[in-house]
């Protein structure tokens, strides 16, 4: 397939992409549009500091377990059905939350809320990778939605800036009333969208094809595929990604929380420190497009390889600074680069590929919600980690991390070779197929 025909069906299927990348959107809009606006809720509706750990904590533990469970949620409603109707649970919670007027309102508005954000992920990705005409296409499909991660990240910033001199809870409101607004339009485009329909029959007219050619007559499931004649192959892709994206996640998440705190320590002011994390995150965008236009190609890998390297100076040289602003103004910078280039996309590619089809929403929503389980229960611990006596200590710890992730990246490069998943290379010039697909099982 030459590249003409590649660039032409990305083309064709990005507005499905942009569909799925909204859904992105409001993943990160919910964590940092709550995480930005709980203080506003608190004075609003006067909680408690134990009731705003709670609610803090139900929205984490909502999303973990709305990613686990998105395997059956496909199996009881249908892939395309629930791709197409997450959104409007998740617009539900929002107003629940907006017109919230006390604690137990709030909470329960966030948990609805979290539950379909958690769920969607895993599931609008599976959607993605099953309508892709191709494997360059889809690699290209899905890393593109990580951007929309990062644009919510800094619309919910930005819009709880605007909003942070509204009297009481009134600022809060808007930001999850913008979100409901944005999760309504994405439901009633994903449901009615012609175009998406015919990509959603074109997908599976494709896979019952293959099946046929295939000659295949059981039923594709979790149980059969880790318990198959492929089960080695398969286990060692899981345990790979798994361990990749826990230990990316734990760095993530934690260094996330305390990175204005890092900025302060070295004498910035807080609206300095504030700027700073928006054009930082400016940078991650940059740094997500940029990888997103290599992940279908066969320089994917050599930008992983830098991208963890550039992870790993950064905290090492975190750890090993004198506490001067602007040493940690670069190193942060660094690491903002390569976290989006060998990170969350890298992870969402090589699940999608690496899977049949029918079992990826399972495969992928257990790993979010697993890593997000203990990114919750690590953030327990997260305050002695930041304290000025424990910060250089906690910055080799995290040289660690990424190191243990790197390893487990190059051992996910090496089993996707051994299986002849090769990145820009598509099937019909592999020779035999031992990769990812129905065939194998």
């Amino acid at each position: 397939m030459n590249n003409n025909t590649v660039d032409s069906s990305f083309k064709k299927y990005r507005p499905l992409a942009v569909a799925a990348g909204i859904g992105s959107i409001l993943g990160s809009g919910i964590i940092v549009g709550l995480s930005a606006t709980i203080t506003v809720w608190q004075t609003g509706l006067g909680l408690t500091n134990t009731q705003v750990g709670i609610i803090s904590g139900a929205l984490t533990f909502a999303i973990a377990i709305g990613s686990m469970i998105a395997g059956q949620i496909t199996k009881t409603f249908g892939l395309i059905r629930s791709f197409n109707w997450l959104n409007l649970l998740y617009a539900i919670g929002a107003l629940v939350c907006v017109f919230s007027n006390g604690y137990t309102m709030l909470l329960f508005g966030v948990i609805i809320t979290g539950l379909a954000s958690g769920a969607d992920l895993p599931i609008s990705l599976t959607v993605v990778s099953h309508d892709s005409p191709n494997e360059k296409t889809q690699s290209q499909l899905v890393s593109s939605t990580q951007i929309f991660w990062q644009i919510g990240i800094f619309m919910s910033y930005v819009c709880a800036f605007i909003v942070s001199k509204m009297a009481g809870a009134s600022g809060a409101r808007v930001v999850f009333t913008i979100l409901a607004i944005f999760a309504l339009i994405t439901w009633l485009w994903r449901t009615f969208s012609s175009k998406f329909r015919a990509f959603h029959q074109e997908g599976e007219k494709r896979r019952i094809k293959h099946d046929q050619e295939a000659n295949l007559t059981d039923k594709v499931s979790v149980k059969n595929v880790f318990t198959g004649s492929n089960r080695s192959k398969f286990l060692g892709f899981f345990l790979a990604i798994m361990i990749f994206y826990i230990c990316w996640n734990l760095l993530a998440n934690t260094f996330g929380q305390f990175q204005t705190f890092v900025l302060v320590q070295a004498h910035a002011t807080q609206s300095f420190a504030t700027a700073a994390g928006l054009i930082l995150n400016l940078v991650s965008l940059c740094a997500t497009i940029t990888f997103a236009s290599v992940s279908g190609g066969k320089y994917r890998n050599k930008f992983f390889i830098v991208g963890a390297l550039v992870q790993a100076l950064a905290m090492l040289g975190l750890a090993l600074s004198s506490h001067a602003l602007w040493p940690i103004v670069i190193a942060i910078g660094c690491y903002s680069i390569g976290n989006n280039v060998a990170g969350e996309a890298m992870y969402k590619v090589w699940t999608q590929e690496s899977f049949p089809v029918e079992i990826r929403a399972s495969v992928q929503g257990f790993i979010n919600g697993f890593s997000r389980f203990l990114c919750g229960l690590f953030a327990i611990v997260t305050p002695a980690l930041v304290v000025p006596s424990a910060i250089r200590n906690t910055m080799f710890g995290f040289t660690g991390l990424v190191i243990v992730f790197f390893i487990a990246g190059l051992v996910m490069m090496y089993l996707q070779r051994k299986h002849n998943i090769i990145p820009g290379v598509e099937e019909n010039e592999r020779g035999e197929d031992d990769g990812v697909h129905i065939s194998n099982q």
